[in-house]
């Protein structure tokens, strides 16, 4: 089985200009690596009918799987809806039963919730079990809200759909030292294990520098056989 692929794309004015911190991204990259999930890309989108409806249609075909965040709501500036039935060619029908249960989720303003019912045709709705708007799937796109804690909790409920039979486990451990001295046990070990992955981040502070050092891989033996390695000649490295 050879690995799945996912892009993330965020939409809103709010993140590009930065009045609002992208952590809708960083969350679900991390989420998805521990299912097995390889993200490939993220993006950050305007609220444009026209960019976010080409983009998700283009990453359609590139990604096994597309997960869009943000724009549900029912002000003018939300226009996700719009940009994934454009991207599907697909027009927008209102989900009568979802449209019925919004109506009597928000009897003090029925028809302003009902609008989050206006689905492409074909979608499947998520339920939002933290807010009102509904996410939805259509094709291999999941399209949830932009609001963190709406959007976890949906995650949370199509988790099970996007799990691979080879999840991903990491092991990380910090090290007084700088990449510089470790530089040459991390080349080694990439050519000891090619199938695990190594990273090193670095920190600099007034007493020294670390490194955070990760290693990855969907293979739990193989982790295991490069992590018994690297631990050994890290520390003959720093010591």
């Amino acid at each position: 089985m050879g690995r799945v692929t996912a892009s993330i794309v965020t939409i809103g004015n709010e993140l590009l200009s930065g009045d609002t911190v992208n952590t809708n991204a960083a969350w679900l990259a991390q989420q998805l690596e521990e299912l097995g999930v390889v993200v490939t890309l993220m993006a950050s989108l305007p609220d444009e009918i026209d960019r976010v409806a080409e983009f998700v249609r283009t990453e359609s075909n590139r990604a096994d799987i597309v997960l869009v965040t943000g724009g549900l709501g029912g002000t003018p500036d939300d226009i996700t809806r719009e940009a994934v039935s454009a991207a599907f060619e697909a027009p927008q029908d209102e989900v009568a039963d979802l449209a019925a249960s919004l109506r009597s989720r928000f009897p003090s303003d029925p028809e302003y919730a009902a609008r989050w019912a206006n689905l492409p045709t074909g979608a499947r709705p998520l339920e939002n079990p933290l807010g009102g708007a509904p996410g939805f799937v259509v094709g291999n796109v999941y399209v949830m809200p932009g609001l963190p804690a709406e959007m976890k909790a949906m995650f949370a409920t199509v988790t099970p759909e996007l799990e691979t039979e080879r999840p991903i486990t990491s092991w990380r451990r910090t090290y007084e030292t700088t990449e510089a001295r470790i530089v040459g046990v991390l080349e080694a070990m990439g050519d000891r294990y090619p199938g695990v992955l190594v990273g090193s981040y670095p920190k600099f502070h007034a007493d020294g520098a670390t490194v955070e050092v990760v290693v990855k891989s969907a293979d739990p033996a193989a982790l295991e056989a490069a992590v018994g390695w690297l631990e050994q000649a890290l520390e003959e490295a720093t010591s």
